[in-house]
């Protein structure tokens, strides 16, 4: 089921709410430059187990409306409280993979933690997202080549071999997004920091990131442990920055029993 979400004058945000009358909500928060298709196999697993899955696809993203400004983090937070709030979620298990991760942050930080019973980190830009080389790099390719720069992400983002037809699946997923949002969100990366947030997570938190991230290290991961009081960190040994794709099986049943 999917709605269409405002969450300031004349900007909506697209929600997919697979399992609606599930009996625990878990909230997805897709990577950059994704949406929430890319928790495909997720959805397909949880909701037939019970679980209500709901998917935002952020401005500038996926099928959400893209609007020119709004690329910060603390809009990106303020427009998932604004769904939250439209769909009244209430006791949910916030899960953000990469930048979705880093949104997770700010929104537990910004917000209070409003709704939020448990968080989990896929592979999470945090404290640190991007260095200037690397956004000024994909800010270059975003604005003048962007299907040469999501050929580039694609390659980087996973350890494990996958098949044509899947690469085609995930690139053109990312061609969704618009350039400038696409840019835009690559120079927040590089701008903003997450340190300050980190004390305020209270909640209890899953850090899962693989071995072989080549787009955000491990180190990173082991920093959000230090840092995120009741945290737990699980090392994937056979990924890339796509663990929920790469080891999907091992990666569902440990969501699964986290959320509970």
């Amino acid at each position: 089921m999917g709605y269409r979400v405002q969450v300031e004058q004349g900007v909506h945000l697209y929600v997919e709410d697979v399992n609606p009358r599930g009996s625990k909500t878990i909230v997805f928060l897709h990577g950059w430059p994704l949406s929430h298709t890319q928790f495909e196999y997720q959805f397909d697993v949880l909701a037939a187990k019970g679980y209500r899955c709901i998917g935002i696809d952020w401005r500038g993203f996926g099928q959400s409306d893209k609007p020119i400004d709004g690329y910060r983090y603390d809009r990106l937070a303020d427009d998932v409280r604004a769904v939250v709030a439209a769909l009244q979620l209430r006791d949910f298990t916030l899960v953000g993979h990469s930048t979705g991760g880093s949104i997770a942050i700010r929104y537990v930080s910004r917000h209070s933690g409003y709704g939020v019973t448990k968080l989990v980190l896929i592979a999470a830009a945090a404290p640190v997202g991007f260095t200037a080389e690397t956004a000024n790099h994909f800010i270059h390719e975003a604005l003048n080549d962007r299907p040469k720069m999501m050929r580039e992400v694609t390659e980087s983002f996973f350890f494990q071999y996958i098949s044509p037809p899947f690469s085609d699946w995930f690139f053109q997923m990312g061609l969704q997004a618009a350039g400038w949002s696409t840019a835009a969100i690559a120079a927040m990366l590089r701008d903003e920091k997450l340190d300050a947030d980190l004390p305020k997570i209270a909640v209890p938190t899953l850090i899962v990131h693989g071995i072989h991230d080549q787009v955000i290290p491990f180190s990173q991961a082991q920093e959000l442990n230090r840092q995120i009081r009741n945290s737990m960190l699980v090392p994937f040994h056979y990924s890339g920055h796509g663990l929920f794709l790469e080891e999907r099986g091992k990666f569902n049943e440990l969501l699964r029993q986290f959320v509970g």
